[in-house]
């Protein structure tokens, strides 16, 4: 094998897929990327069983061939080198010699004939959808995610597609976030939905985080679907991902469809006023008390150890007065994420879901459960 690429373009491609790079002492080849030269293509491979990225890396093959190289030790040797100029990797004798400019090494090398195969799965179908817009979306719902085992099906975001729309979701049981956006489908005619691992959505978040912001808008991605796995391709980026089995709840039944209580408030003087009063809140229970008022919302909380502070903040309210006790930290993953500057608060009464969205707009809720006295 050899061939030649720009220093910068092989950075990049060594850093998007040496992440999910795994120490195995099981099935240490793990350990490695796939360097892959056919057909006048080169591909890094990288997986860790569960999710695999191949980024197509630009440059010229001058003998095809393939091997795999020590995932951290080639990254950083690679983003050492000076940018700007071309790198030359050419396999001799069982090591991968790197050329560059003054620079020369040779790295030890393994068989690929070891390396887990990479699920193909068909493009024939697909969805399709903005980059940014998926990028901001999935930031939305995945701090809401379950970290407990469990459950599996709460370990992973939902994806529905329901024709142009995709809803995605997430919830640990105690609070809920879900978010529309607008997609478009190709050869799809039925609705779908499936559980994508958490892992798998920060990794895509990486990875669209690291798009190039000057052709950012002309890019666009697809997302194919097989039986147990899913595709996410964008850019020189495809990223495979098995999926989770199992049932996700019904969270509509949990989204509250009347309330007693409505109130618009500003999303940074309610987040200050949280912060503010959380300083006092109980070890543990992490507890904030909403009290509203006529066109006034007091936040408030007491401990015994430290003290007590109420704050109170400007609404408009259209409904009658009433009081809810909630975890502020869940409280303020949720105002953190709606984009705008009022947010609108729903509540019944203080043993059912409080229910935030950003004024003016159906894309986007968040349910918190509150804190039973």
């Amino acid at each position: 094998m050899r061939l030649i690429s720009l220093q910068e373009n092989l950075k990049k491609g060594l850093n998007i897929v040496g992440h999910v790079t795994i120490k195995n002492i099981n099935l240490p080849i793990l350990n490695n990327i796939l360097i892959k030269a056919q057909d006048g293509n080169i591909d890094l491979i990288s997986t860790n069983l569960e999710i695999g990225i191949v980024y197509k890396l630009r440059g010229k093959v001058e003998s095809p061939g393939e091997l795999t190289v020590d995932s951290k030790l080639i990254t950083e040797y690679v983003n050492l080198l000076n940018e700007g100029e071309k790198v030359l990797l050419e396999e001799k004798e069982g090591n991968l010699k790197v050329k560059c400019d003054n620079y020369k090494t040779k790295i030890k090398t393994e068989s690929s004939k070891e390396f887990p195969l990479i699920p193909v799965i068909s493009q024939d179908t697909y969805y399709t959808c903005n980059p940014e817009e998926l990028r901001k979306s999935l930031n939305s719902v995945i701090f809401s995610v379950s970290s407990s085992e469990n459950r599996a099906e709460l370990t992973g975001v939902l994806f529905s597609f329901r024709g142009n729309q995709l809803d995605l979701a997430a919830t640990d049981s105690y609070r809920l976030a879900e978010k529309k956006l607008s997609i478009r489908s190709a050869g799809i005619e039925q609705d779908q939905s499936v559980i994508v691992p958490a892992k798998t959505v920060q990794e895509l978040l990486r990875v669209l985080g690291n798009l190039n912001e000057e052709i950012e808008e002309q890019l666009e991605v697809k997302i194919s679907l097989s039986e147990n796995q899913i595709l996410f391709s964008v850019d020189s980026v495809s990223l495979i991902s098995r999926l989770i089995n199992g049932h996700y709840p019904d969270y509509q039944q949990i989204i509250p469809n009347k309330s007693q209580t409505e109130v618009l408030v500003d999303r940074t003087e309610l987040i200050r006023a949280v912060k503010a009063a959380a300083l006092f809140s109980k070890t543990g229970i992490n507890d904030v008390d909403l009290k509203f008022i006529k066109d006034k919302m007091i936040v408030s909380s007491f401990s015994g150890a430290s003290g007590e502070s109420q704050i109170e903040v400007e609404v408009k309210n259209s409904g009658e007065d009433n009081e809810i006790s909630i975890n502020y930290r869940y409280l303020i993953d949720g105002l953190n994420n709606i984009e705008g500057n009022l947010v609108k608060i729903n509540i019944l009464n203080n043993t059912t879901p409080c229910l935030l969205k950003p004024e003016g707009s159906d894309n986007y809720l968040y349910i918190v459960m509150p804190i039973k006295q």
